[in-house]
């Protein structure tokens, strides 16, 4: 009888990839797609809150800050309880709280209500990071894993051009366009809530709870919206230990959280360098076109074939060296604004870092659920991403003075984070092509 037993990868295998994997794809890159335009509404929505409340910019930005300290909560706590309670509850939990904070911010009354919105909206995007990337995981195969978590990364240019649109529609609207910016944001999340009823709970993790005949249903439903005629055979039980959070430093996997997660916060750091401050800097000396929506368009797009490198190389050459390509592409890319100021070399130097950047940060989201077990995949996803939200609320006082001051020097410490970063993931002990999840 032991015989007929098989893993959870082999009922994966055998349920094969097509119409389920497709329709988690979208149901999450929608949702992703609106955290996308919820992180870059900040700095569009901004003036227009300034003007509707009678404030300072820099006091309107203040949104921004509440909402990235949200995300960092959001994804630090979530993660942990998609690892505890299961993928399933943590994945509506968050979409709800999403939605509903998310299109209440575009009734807020008064500037504290704001505040106060802004932040639980965060949270709600930040505990969808670590739930959705390591749901999409555990229901692919190793040999097709990394091309799919990559591709979902790409959703994030899609919520880049429709925010881009929706910016330029609502800024006739004076003091109120940020009601209307927050209110459509939401609306992906929204649909979203209908659309997640559909997604099973994880196979792997029901089958580490000791659940299989459950798991072994779920890959059922998985084989037959496919197509596959394959049978399913009865699972191997495994049972999955509770863990800490401290098992994440566990002399198994201290090296390899202390390097991905010093990865994160310094990817985090570059980025917002570059696609923050780096423009404001650009803007004050007549490339006023860097900050706006049709150029944010065109960014968005040279970040696809970005994401379709970084898909193709996860599967070609490993986690770890297109990982690093990329890094080290990026380091490269933010020395050539220094080369003069010509709109050529600006507008160059800009689409070359957004082809290469979001290339890094498709690779990195293919590569961190990969490298833990299932009984703190979605804790490892969560921690990694509170340590990049940490990188965006440090920039500003990393990068905005250096680039206030010395653009060249702030050009230079910007390229050595990435290439510092590049370091870290080739210390990182473990590469995970082809790898079958723990």
């Amino acid at each position: 009888m032991s015989s007929t037993l098989i893993s959870v990868e082999q009922g994966i295998q055998a349920a094969g990839v097509g119409r389920f994997q497709q329709r988690l794809f979208v149901i999450f890159g929608l949702v992703w797609a609106a955290d996308a335009m919820q992180v870059l509404a900040i700095g569009f929505s901004a003036p227009s809150i300034a003007k509707s409340f009678g404030v300072s910019i820099p006091e309107a930005l203040q949104t921004g800050t509440m909402f990235f300290v949200g995300m960092l909560i959001g994804a630090f706590v979530f993660g942990r309880l998609a690892d505890r309670i299961g993928r399933r509850p943590v994945l509506m939990i968050a979409i709800l709280i999403d939605a509903i904070f998310g299109i209440a911010s575009a009734f807020a009354p008064d500037m504290t209500w704001l505040l106060a919105l802004r932040f639980m909206t965060g949270i709600g995007v930040g505990a969808t990071l670590p739930v959705d990337y390591t749901m999409m995981a555990e229901f692919l195969p190793a040999d097709r894993r990394g091309r799919w978590l990559v591709l979902l990364e790409s959703f994030w240019a899609v919520g880049t051009i429709l925010l881009a649109v929706l910016a330029l529609a609502a800024g006739s609207q004076g003091g109120e366009a940020w009601r209307t910016i927050f209110f459509f944001t939401g609306i992906p999340a929204l649909i979203g809530i209908v659309l997640r009823f559909y997604v099973p709970e994880s196979p792997l993790y029901l089958n580490k709870q000791g659940r299989s005949a459950e798991a072994r249903a779920v890959l059922q439903r998985v084989a037959k919206a496919n197509g596959s005629t394959a049978p399913i055979g009865e699972l191997r039980s495994e049972t999955m230990a509770k863990t800490s959070m401290a098992a994440l430093f566990s002399p198994t996997l201290r090296r390899r959280t202390t390097f991905l997660l010093l990865a994160w916060l310094l990817i985090s750091v570059s980025y917002y360098g570059i696609f923050v401050y780096l423009p404001v800097r650009l803007s004050s000396e007549g490339f006023g076109f860097l900050r706006g929506q049709m150029f944010l368009v065109l960014v968005a797009l040279v970040q696809l074939p970005g994401f379709a490198l970084a898909a193709y190389g996860v599967e070609k050459w490993g986690r770890k060296p297109t990982l690093i390509g990329f890094l080290l592409l990026s380091a490269a890319g933010c020395l050539l604004y220094s080369l003069g100021q010509s709109n050529t070399v600006v507008i160059g130097s800009t689409l070359l870092m957004s082809f290469a950047l979001l290339g890094t940060w498709g690779a990195i989201y293919a590569f961190t659920p990969e490298i833990y077990p299932t009984g703190l995949r979605a804790s490892g996803m969560g921690t990694a991403g509170a340590v990049a939200r940490v990188g965006g609320l440090l920039a500003p006082s990393i990068i905005a003075p250096i680039m206030a001051t010395n653009f060249v020097l702030a050009l230079a410490v910007i390229s050595g984070v990435l290439a510092a970063a590049a370091v870290c993931v080739w210390m990182v002990d473990v590469e995970s092509k082809n790898v079958v999840l723990e």
